[in-house]
C-alpha cells in the first residue's frame, strides 16, 4: 500500500488518460467494475479520487481496473512508462467533404435550378433526395440532437423500459386518443419489383392516432408507432405534416410515397425532416440515454436481451449509435436485392456501391448482403478488412436478418470501425490491419484470425464491452471492398466482374515481375 501511495499521482494521471482514451466516464468505468466484482468495485467518487491523487487502489480495486481496462498491472505502477498522447474520439461522419470551386458554379441559385434537373434525370425522388441531406446532416452532426433528446426525456422522465400501458398514459395525458383499423398486407409494384405493403398507422389533426389492429399483437412495434406520433404532437403541436406508417417499399414508406416521380416538390424536405425527428424522439423516448447505455453495458450490446422488453431490434442497433461512449459506428437496413431503406456512418464506411438507395454493384462479401441472399444464419458477426484504393480498414459487424409487418425479408447491421479503438489501447492498427488483410488474402478471401492478431482485437473487445465482437474472432475474418468490380482478392469472387482498372493493375504487377 505505501508503494501504491508513492505512485499516486502519476497512477491516476494514466488511469484518467486511458479512461478518456476509451470514452469511458467515472460512472460507466465503475459500472464496468460493478459487473466484474462487485464487492471490490470502486464507487464513482472513489475513482475520482485515485485519478488526482488523493487516493491509491487497494491490489483488488487495480487488479479490477487492469482487467476492465486491458492493461497490466505493472503497467500501471510503472513510472518509466510514459502518458500516451490524449487524443479525442472524434468519428470521420460520413463521406469524405470536397472542395466546391469554382464557387459560382455552386452558388445557391444555380443549385436551385440544378438539383431538381438532376433529380428528374437521374430518376430520383425528392424524398430519396431529402434523406440522403439529412443522412448527411446526421453524420456531419455525429448523431448529437440535444434538443430531442431532452424533449422525449421530458415527456418519459427517463424511464425505461417504458409499457404500452404506459404510452398510452402518455397519450391521455397530451390530449391524444387511439382509433384502430383492419388492414391486411397486399401486394404492391414497387419499380420493378413486387413486394408486400401494409399501412401501421397514421395522425390525423389535431389529436387522431390511426393504428392497424394488427399492432396489438406487436408490442414492439406498436410503441414504436404510438411513440414516433407522440413526438409529433409535442415537436410540431399535431399538425397533421408527417407521413403515414407504412411498411413496403425501399425507402422504408408505401410504394405509393414514390407515385409522383422522379423531382422534388416543396414539401418532401420538410416531410422528410420531421419524420426523422419524429424518429428520433421515439427512440430517446422508448431508450433514455442514461439507462439505456446501462443497459447495454450490463448485457454487452447483446441485440436479444432488448427484444425482452419489446423493443425493435432496429432501435435497439439505432439508439446504440447514439448512446455508446464509442463513436465509430455505422447502421445499415437493407432489403433484397439491395436497397438501403436506412444507412447511418458515423465511422466514415465507405458505402457498398451504388446510387442512393440502389447498391447496384455489391461485394457478397458484406454480411449484410451474404444475409440477403440467403446465408442460413438469422444472426452472425463478422471481422472483416475492407479495402478501399490503398487503404485497409477494419470493422466488425453484427447481422440479423428479420421480416417488416407485411412479411418482407430484409436485413439489419450495426458495426464499429475497430481501428480507433486500437490505436487507443496502444496497437498500430495499421500494421495489425496488414497483417490480417495479408493472412486473408494469402487464403483466397477469408481465413480464421491469427493469433497475434486475435489477441490485441480480443482485448479491444473487452475494453468496448461488446460481445459480437468475440464472437466474430471465432469465425472467419473477411476481405470486402466498396464494389465488387474492384475486388482486391487474389481470387475474385465469382459473381465480380472484372474491372479495367484491375486488369491494368494485374498486368502493370505481372511486367515488374519479369
Amino acid at each position: 500500500m505505501a508503494a501504491l501511495m508513492h505512485k499516486g499521482h502519476f497512477l491516476g494521471a494514466k488511469l484518467r488518460s486511458v479512461r478518456k482514451r476509451n470514452g469511458l466516464t467515472l460512472d460507466e468505468l465503475s459500472s464496468r467494475c460493478i459487473q466484474r466484482d462487485a464487492e471490490h468495485a470502486p464507487s464513482v467518487s472513489y475513482l475520482s479520487m485515485i485519478e488526482s491523487g488523493k487516493r491509491a487502489p487497494s491490489a483488488e480495486v487495480l487488479e479490477l481496473l487492469s482487467v476492465v481496462l486491458q492493461r497490466k498491472t505493472e503497467w500501471f505502477l510503472d513510472e518509466r512508462a510514459g502518458l500516451e498522447p490524449l487524443t479525442a474520439l472524434v468519428p470521420a461522419g460520413g463521406a469524405a467533404r470536397i472542395p466546391l470551386e469554382p464557387a459560382f458554379l455552386f452558388s445557391r441559385g444555380v443549385l436551385q435550378a440544378a438539383i431538381p434537373e438532376l433529380l428528374t434525370q437521374t430518376g430520383t425522388t425528392g424524398r430519396q433526395f431529402a434523406h440522403l441531406l439529412i443522412r448527411t446532416h446526421q453524420e456531419m452532426s455525429r448523431n448529437d440532437f440535444p434538443e430531442l433528446e431532452r424533449a422525449a426525456e421530458s415527456v418519459g422522465e427517463r424511464r425505461f423500459p417504458l409499457s404500452v400501458d404506459e404510452l398510452m398514459r402518455l397519450f391521455k395525458r397530451h390530449n391524444l386518443e387511439v382509433r384502430w383499423f383492419e388492414r391486411k398486407p397486399l401486394l404492391a409494384k414497387d419499380k420493378d419489383r413486387e413486394v408486400r405493403s401494409m399501412v401501421r398507422s397514421f395522425y390525423e389533426a389535431p389529436r387522431t392516432v390511426y393504428a392497424n389492429k394488427a399492432l396489438q399483437s406487436d408490442p414492439a412495434r406498436l410503441k414504436f408507432d404510438l411513440a414516433t406520433h407522440l413526438g409529433h404532437k409535442v415537436l410540431h403541436g399535431g399538425d397533421g405534416v408527417k407521413s403515414p406508417h407504412a411498411t413496403g417499399g425501399e425507402m422504408g414508406g408505401s410504394p405509393e410515397s414514390g407515385a409522383y416521380g422522379a423531382g422534388m416538390n416543396a414539401q418532401d424536405v420538410l416531410y422528410a425532416w420531421r419524420d426523422f425527428e419524429c424518429s428520433f424522439f421515439a427512440g430517446a423516448l422508448l431508450a433514455p440515454r442514461i439507462p439505456f447505455r446501462r443497459f447495454l453495458a450490463r448485457e454487452r450490446y447483446r441485440i436479444e436481451p432488448g427484444e425482452k422488453l419489446e423493443l425493435t431490434p432496429a432501435v435497439i442497433m439505432r439508439r446504440m449509435t447514439k448512446v455508446s461512449p464509442y463513436p465509430y459506428w455505422h447502421f445499415f437496413d437493407a432489403y433484397p436485392p439491395g436497397f438501403l431503406r436506412a444507412v447511418y456512418r458515423g465511422n466514415g464506411i465507405p458505402l457498398p456501391w451504388g446510387n442512393l438507395t440502389h447498391v447496384s454493384d455489391p461485394c457478397p462479401q458484406w454480411a449484410v448482403f451474404r444475409m440477403i441472399d440467403g446465408e442460413r444464419h438469422e444472426s452472425g458477426s463478422q471481422i472483416s478488412v475492407l479495402r478501399d484504393g490503398d487503404r485497409s480498414l477494419l470493422y466488425c459487424c453484427h447481422s440479423r436478418r428479420v421480416r417488416d409487418m407485411a412479411g418482407n425479408p430484409h436485413v439489419l447491421s450495426v458495426g464499429v470501425d475497430l481501428a480507433p479503438a486500437l490505436d487507443a489501447n496502444g496497437v498500430n492498427s495499421r500494421d495489425l490491419i496488414e497483417a490480417l488483410f495479408q493472412s486473408c488474402r494469402d487464403r483466397k478471401g477469408e481465413g480464421r484470425i491469427p493469433k497475434e492478431v486475435r489477441q490485441p482485437l480480443t482485448a479491444v473487445a473487452h475494453v468496448l464491452n461488446i460481445a459480437w465482437i468475440e464472437e466474430a474472432l471465432s469465425n472467419s475474418a473477411r476481405i470486402i471492398c466498396p464494389r465488387s468490380s474492384r475486388c482486391p482478392r487474389s481470387e475474385r469472387c465469382e459473381v465480380a466482374r472484372p474491372s479495367r482498372a484491375r486488369e491494368i493493375l494485374d498486368v502493370r504487377d505481372e511486367i515488374i515481375g519479369r
